[in-house]
């Protein structure tokens, strides 16, 4: 019994010193707190999606998710083939088109009207705060710190890990010049040494000028935040980001809901739309789409093009690798009025063409 309490003991110790490092990041305080309460999202000492969310569905529990993870029989979830990359090298970069480039998951590069912008970067091959827990696929970590140029703007939409990323922030913080975050997701950001003044947080429509060309809305999701045991003390976000040839939804982590068709109908249509599509359950429906969800929500936002993100780099949820695209091309086909885009990592997406053909890389990967 003796031995039995002291590991118990050891263990909490160790949680408890593990917790104070500075990946976990700050909770916000004083005059950022201030502001975070006089939102109209902020009740009850947290932020609320516009909808009733609960984190599970209502025939889900704790215990079963966390089984079904640890026992899965789900065959196929990781790639046993090298995820596919185009090797851009964007520090040599000679395109004049405004263009896009994707990092896998949800991470990725823009350049337009000359102004550069970094989306979520994950770039360290880890999406978890435990190293070594859930490291990028083969060939989809191509990408690192280093291949970065001079960032204009980073965007974040939240500050899951999957999405802010500290190894990441802490190596590319020299070559940043301006963040676009929501509410309260500066606390991380000054706690690891961005300069206040080039933080901007945003409220749900709330906007903020990148140049006197381009401007970034941050619009509804319905998700939720937390880096350790409390949730929701900094908001989740989507983006519109209008410039004067392009209107482009930039979607971050979202259940689907009514939200998709009232920035559809208020800011739409959209010349591409940035969806999430991948790391689903239906044990958490309210809090990520289903591929079928993914294109239903494309045509609310009235996109011309979507491009769905948020897989074939990290295994966080136990369906096969490959199954969002799969799904997603299928529904596609069946329903959509948006053109969807498949475009491999590192891959150049030109915003301005319309009518560039991807292919479906992925029916050639096991």
């Amino acid at each position: 019994m003796t031995t039995t309490l002291l590991v118990i003991g050891i263990l909490i110790a160790a949680t408890l010193i593990f917790l104070q490092h500075p990946l976990f990041g700050k909770e916000p305080s004083g005059e950022r707190l201030k502001r975070i309460q006089q939102s109209k999202n902020y009740t009850n000492g947290q932020f609320q999606n516009l909808s009733n969310t609960p984190a599970l569905s209502e025939d889900a529990t704790y215990f079963g998710m966390i089984k079904e993870l640890l026992f899965s029989k789900i065959e196929h979830t990781k790639p046993t083939d090298s995820i596919p990359c185009v090797h851009t090298n964007l520090l040599e970069n000679t395109i004049n088109d405004d263009f896009m480039v994707w990092f896998g998951h949800s991470s990725y590069y823009m350049k337009i009207d000359g102004q550069s912008l970094l989306i979520d970067p994950v770039l360290s091959k880890n999406a978890s705060p435990l190293y070594g827990t859930n490291t990028a696929f083969a060939g989809a970590d191509l990408f690192t710190c280093e291949s970065l140029p001079k960032i204009d703007v980073l965007i974040l939409t939240h500050d899951h890990y999957d999405h802010l990323d500290y190894s990441s922030f802490k190596n590319i913080k020299d070559k940043v010049s301006k963040i676009i975050c929501p509410l309260g997701v500066g606390a991380h950001l000054e706690y690891w040494g961005f300069p206040k003044e080039n933080i901007t947080e945003l409220d749900w429509y709330e906007d903020a000028s990148v140049t006197d060309a381009i401007k970034i809305t941050a619009t509804p999701a319905r998700h939720f935040s937390g880096r350790s045991f409390k949730r929701n003390t900094t908001l989740w976000a989507s983006y519109v980001l209008q410039t004067k040839n392009l209107n482009i939804y930039l979607g971050g982590d979202s259940g689907y809901d009514t939200h998709f068709k009232e920035i559809g109908t208020k800011y739409g249509p959209f010349d591409l739309a940035i969806l999430e599509n991948g790391q689903y359950d239906r044990k958490w429906k309210y809090i990520h789409m289903m591929p079928e969800e993914v294109v239903q929500a494309s045509n609310d936002l009235q996109a011309k093009r979507f491009f769905p993100v948020h897989s074939s780099k990290f295994k966080l949820a136990n369906h096969p690798w490959k199954e969002p695209l799969e799904r997603v091309s299928i529904a596609s086909a069946k329903q959509n009025t948006s053109k969807l885009i498949t475009p491999k990592i590192g891959e150049v997406i030109y915003l301005n063409n319309p009518d560039q053909v991807f292919e479906k890389w992925w029916e050639q990967i096991n």
